[in-house]
């Protein structure tokens, strides 16, 4: 779980725990007025659990401050907006999912990717799409509206196509052989990989399995324009937009970068890797 998520949780829970003290109530005493555990007041106070509105419209009655309830949803609405949990996003369908993402990428100009074990969405055809949302939704147990969610990813590469954007995408080798689909997937798959390589608005990085590297890849992530950093992991995506949080995968991206090669090298390890399906 993302450190700014939990300290944002964790603030909730000390904002909840004043109201519950000003209001002269012991956590079994509020726990009686909502109906609930004492074990839930405990966890929602101590950042253990992460409210839903209804917990905190419940919470403000109990206190006797129904008003409250109104700045405690804004609370959360801060910090669900931060931190988005597959398992919620995913409640709505792919295709809302894909939406969210399409409609930052509209108003991005200038990109910086990063993806170490699959082609990034804007770059995949729809069959390699296909695959790779249908093992997570497999995962995540949320397996409606699959081929809307492919439409809405593949939509976002008419962006390749603009004079005023630029794509700046690292690719780490191993992505390249990921079988996250058929042989002959991948293998058109890598065929487009070469094609967009030469546009113009693309600028695309392969890491080498054999670099020496400044900095361990971890979780896939975006930079757009320098606002907004939006990064992925098994559990949820999280949404950053704090100076701090953008500078930093700046420089994880600056060092990422260093690794990689581009043009004809990265061109060549393609097609190497494109050429050893072709022969397995």
């Amino acid at each position: 779980m993302s450190t700014d998520f939990q300290q944002a949780r964790n603030a909730l829970g000390v904002r909840l725990r004043e109201l519950r003290t000003e209001g002269g109530l012991t956590v079994r005493g509020l726990a009686a007025e909502c109906g609930w555990a004492p074990s839930k007041v405990s966890k929602l106070e101590n950042g253990k659990q992460t409210a839903k509105p209804v917990d905190l419209d419940a919470w403000a009655r109990g206190v006797g401050r129904p008003e409250l309830a109104v700045e405690l949803k804004g609370r959360l609405a801060g910090l669900e907006s931060t931190y988005r949990s597959w398992r919620r996003q995913l409640a709505g369908g792919h295709r809302a999912v894909q939406d969210a993402l399409g409609a930052q990428h509209e108003r991005t100009r200038v990109f910086r990717g990063f993806s170490a074990s699959v082609i990034p969405g804007v770059f995949q055809t729809s069959e390699y799409a296909r695959s790779v949302l249908g093992r997570y939704a497999q995962l995540h147990g949320a397996v409606r509206d699959i081929e809307a969610g492919v439409s809405s990813r593949v939509r976002r590469q008419e962006g390749l196509y603009a004079q005023d954007k630029r794509y700046h995408v690292l690719i780490g080798e191993a992505a390249l052989h990921a079988r996250v689909c058929s042989p002959g997937i991948l293998a058109d798959q890598l065929d487009r990989l070469m094609s967009v390589n030469g546009l113009s608005t693309v600028r695309l990085g392969i890491i080498p399995l054999t670099a020496d590297v400044r900095v361990a890849s971890g979780d896939d992530f975006w930079i757009h324009d320098d606002r907004l950093v939006i990064a992925e992991s098994w559990h949820a995506e999280m949404w950053l937009d704090s100076a701090e949080d953008i500078a930093l995968y700046r420089k994880v991206w600056d060092a990422l970068a260093a690794a990689a090669v581009d043009g004809r090298a990265a061109h060549h390890i393609i097609a190497r890797t494109g050429a050893g399906l072709e022969s397995a």
